[in-house]
């Protein structure tokens, strides 16, 4: 068999001036198998009407033979170039425009594409097909690779031959102190996969270098750190949450305090690539969580400039600073989801992005009434960052399962919980002024006589996360908010 009626081929043997039926099969398919002798009656029917018929095969050479050799497709170009998923595929070209195809085997359906009404006519009448082998998940990245060359435009680095490449990266500063995974073109190709938007689109002005990175260069990121295709749409999202004048990542990075950025996920997505908003929702186990948070801190050091002991001044830091995501528990809470509460409509998925701190214990097992556990909550979150301190710093409430159980039996919603300690937490700054009880930290004497909300309007933050069993409760107490410092951002997560 030749190529059928055609000259000047592409690397996938096409061109316009192709024309007649092409066969697509491969050995290792019983049904590939089971065809031939339909393939050999209508070679014969169309070299007797002056036409053609070209068989391409995917993994051996001679398969199939009969008065002609096959065409060699096993680097599959042609597979490839032409989406065959499923083998055999018959396709028809007219001047190299494909015009029909059909997959698997079916004696009706052949005899109706080829026009031979007696073809095959001792074959099963039908038979399922086999995967392509253009779509074997393990050769589709090497295959991607192959024939989209060009279509990254991230700068190549050669290692040399005897260096190790997580090395390497550890010596070039790629690094959040962790290993990271090489991003080849092979995986950057196969992350880009779980999204729509185009590689070269621009997301954001990262800080706080400013500059403009691309989808490409966000997922080479995300590869590092280790994440799923699926993840990336959720990377990009909070890509763009902490490049926001109001999140102000600069400002974050450039404190001296312990924050970084927290990423809260609500709706369906959450489930879908597997989150964990349950038990150990905040520690660690679970991929989705961990390495959306290292992708974005990995985003805003490797392409923002954002390196701890250069921009990134933090005296202490904290473990959350190389990542810090989890995903709500909304089916049980009595709370509606926290971006709903920010104005996203019901059932987006989104990404909050919140200035905080690691997590510090509320412990109350003893009530069972819901104002005797506000009051603890509220004993509790009065201490963030400092008992004497107020207005300046914010706070996320994280409610646990069994605390969120006391609520939702007395029927109290999130708004009903942010009143009472809103309450709770208007105190008396006299005992709070610099110098009280031997305590040199504290407010300005000029608030004496007044009273003071511990946090600003819109400050404190609560969300539903955690396991069944323990009655403990948690504070991520916050960086300083408002004008001054961060505002909390909600953004939907695209496709």
């Amino acid at each position: 068999m030749t190529i059928p009626e055609s000259t000047g081929h592409t690397a996938d043997g096409v061109s316009e001036s192709t024309n007649g039926v092409i066969a697509v099969v491969k050995r290792d398919c019983p049904t590939c198998e089971l065809v031939v002798p339909a393939l050999t009656q209508l070679h014969a029917h169309l070299e007797s009407q002056g036409s053609t018929l070209t068989v391409y095969t995917q993994d051996d050479p001679t398969f199939p033979s009969f008065g002609a050799s096959p065409v060699d497709d096993t680097q599959l170009a042609f597979s490839w170039h032409n989406n065959i998923e499923t083998v055999p595929t018959l396709l028809r070209f007219e001047n190299g425009v494909e015009v029909d195809r059909i997959v698997g085997w079916s004696r009706e359906q052949w005899q109706s594409f080829t026009g031979v009404a007696d073809l095959a006519a001792e074959l099963p009448e039908h038979r399922p097909g086999c995967g392509s082998l253009s779509v074997d998940p393990a050769l589709t990245d090497m295959l991607a690779v192959r024939f989209n060359q060009s279509s990254l435009h991230s700068r190549r680095v050669e290692f040399a031959s005897l260096e190790d490449e997580f090395e390497a990266m550890f010596d070039r500063g790629w690094s959040d102190g962790l290993p990271v995974i090489p991003p080849t073109e092979a995986r950057v190709l196969h992350m880009l996969s779980g999204t729509t938007r185009d590689p070269q689109e621009i997301v954001a002005s990262i800080p706080p270098d400013l500059n403009e990175v691309t989808v490409e260069q966000i997922a080479v990121n995300a590869v590092m750190a280790g994440a799923k295709p699926e993840y990336l749409p959720v990377i990009l999202a909070a890509v763009e949450a902490a490049c926001t004048d109001e999140f102000n990542m600069h400002g974050l990075l450039a404190t001296t305090f312990f924050s970084g950025p927290i990423i809260i996920v609500n709706g369906p997505i959450a489930e879908r690539i597997g989150m964990n908003g349950e038990g150990n929702a905040f520690g660690q186990g679970n991929r989705a969580n961990l390495t959306i948070g290292r992708a974005l801190q990995l985003v805003i050091r490797n392409l923002g400039g954002g390196r701890p002991g250069e921009i990134d001044m933090a005296a202490q830091g904290s473990p959350g600073k190389l990542a810090f995501c989890f995903a709500e528990r909304e089916y049980d809470s009595p709370f509606e989801p926290l971006a709903q509460w920010r104005g996203q409509e019901p059932g987006v998925s989104s990404v909050t992005l919140f200035a905080g701190q690691g997590p510090s214990a509320i412990i109350d097992q003893l009530s069972r009434e819901p104002v005797s556990l506000t009051k603890s909550m509220a004993a509790s979150l009065r201490a963030t960052n400092h008992p004497k301190l107020a207005i300046g710093f914010d706070a996320m409430l994280v409610v646990s399962p069994e605390h969120g159980r006391i609520f939702t039996e007395a029927g109290w919603d999130r708004q009903r919980l942010l009143s009472e300690l809103e309450k709770l937490l208007t105190l008396n700054a006299d005992e709070m002024i610099r110098g009280v009880d031997g305590i040199a930290e504290g407010l300005p004497e000029m608030l004496a006589g007044h009273s003071v909300p511990k946090f600003r309007p819109g400050g404190l933050l609560i969300a539903h996360a955690g396991g069944n069993a323990g009655l403990f409760s948690s504070v991520l107490g916050g960086w300083v908010g408002g004008g001054t410092g961060s505002e909390p951002v909600t953004v939907a997560i695209g496709s």
